[in-house]
């Protein structure tokens, strides 16, 4: 038996790898930068793939279960992740197997009767929230999750209403750097258009919240039940982890009549934040004439240097950003 590693599969071992993988009730997904594959001559013993920090489509052929392949595949995708510079790993497996990736020192974060979440690091959750900021006030809690990709007029909208409404309102930015804005200058651009409300804190959420690693889709065959354990998980890692840091009571959601993913996200959370205690409250989303304010169409008059346009779209605080930093001119 020899070992495999490889950032492109191809021709005949793509087809057969897709095989492999189709046949252990997985979803063969191509969002991958690594796969290890155990050859047994030229038959698949065992694979798993890495997406980043996250690994996945980890399968054994039954016929070699019981001889620690899985062992060995996450042994060569940690060695390989480490080489590319991560020091935590994050992993998805279904319930029944859990127990398989607990004994490989990994931790459970979070679970719902579809999908385990689990990460290399003990207690790695609690260390990223722990020393986040907590403000010393009682009452009505509440809470926003944004990407403010960039930060627009229908954010501040959002925030200053919920911020009236409430005791304290907490704005967790997305941290994850896959928007054209990097993360960073989301966090400054929310801090900047929020800095005139005094019961307003905003908190990065780590790779916790709405992130690659808690929207995984690889292993689903049911296509249409993918957006709903999705958000399942995000939620009960919301619920579990971050409401009781905060003292979480509500959350706000603007209305999304462009997006068919966040408008299934927060029917998910009109579903089960109030059997956690959780009270969701949606605001319509704030309009230029008859239009939503969307961030896809700001991001195209940024691109478009249409500074006299934006003005209409964004706060002067992320106008004055984008151009101190060179997205406008």
């Amino acid at each position: 038996m020899y070992t495999e590693i490889t950032s492109k599969l191809t021709g005949q071992k793509l087809e057969e790898w897709k095989c492999f993988i189709t046949a252990s009730d997985l979803k063969a997904d191509l969002l991958i930068e690594k796969t290890v594959i155990l050859w047994d001559g030229d038959k698949i013993a065992a694979t798993g793939s890495r997406y980043n920090n996250i690994l996945k489509l980890i399968a054994v052929d039954p016929s070699y279960r019981g001889e620690d392949l899985t062992s060995t595949v996450i042994s060569e995708l940690r060695r390989d992740a480490f080489c590319d510079g991560y020091r935590s790993l994050f992993l998805y497996t279904k319930p029944q197997n859990e127990s398989i990736f607990t004994s490989l020192f990994f931790h459970t974060i979070a679970k719902t009767r579809d999908l385990v979440l689990l990460e290399d690091r003990k207690d790695g959750i609690k260390t990223f929230i722990d020393p986040l900021p907590l403000a010393n006030i009682s009452g009505k809690i509440a809470s926003v999750v944004m990407n403010c990709n960039p930060f627009t007029l229908g954010h501040q909208y959002l925030i200053e209403l919920a911020a009236r409404e409430c005791d304290y309102l907490y704005v967790f930015v997305l941290s994850e750097d896959k928007s054209e804005f990097s993360a960073k200058d989301r966090m400054e651009m929310v801090k900047l258009g929020t800095s005139h409300l005094s019961n307003v804190s905003v908190v990065p959420t780590g790779p916790y919240l709405i992130s690659s690693a808690t929207f995984p889709t690889y292993f689903l065959k049911d296509r249409d039940n993918v957006t709903d354990v999705q958000c399942r998980l995000d939620i009960e890692v919301f619920t579990e982890y971050f409401v009781p840091k905060f003292g979480i009571t509500h959350r706000y959601v603007g209305s999304e009549p462009l997006s068919a993913m966040t408008n299934a996200y927060n029917e998910a959370l009109k579903q089960n934040l109030p059997s956690k205690g959780i009270e969701l409250i949606e605001i319509d989303r704030k309009k230029i004439g008859n239009d939503p304010i969307s961030a896809s169409h700001v991001r195209k008059l940024v691109k478009d240097n249409k500074t006299n346009e934006l003005a209409s779209w964004l706060p002067d605080t992320t106008i004055n950003y984008l151009k101190e930093k060179g997205y406008l001119n």
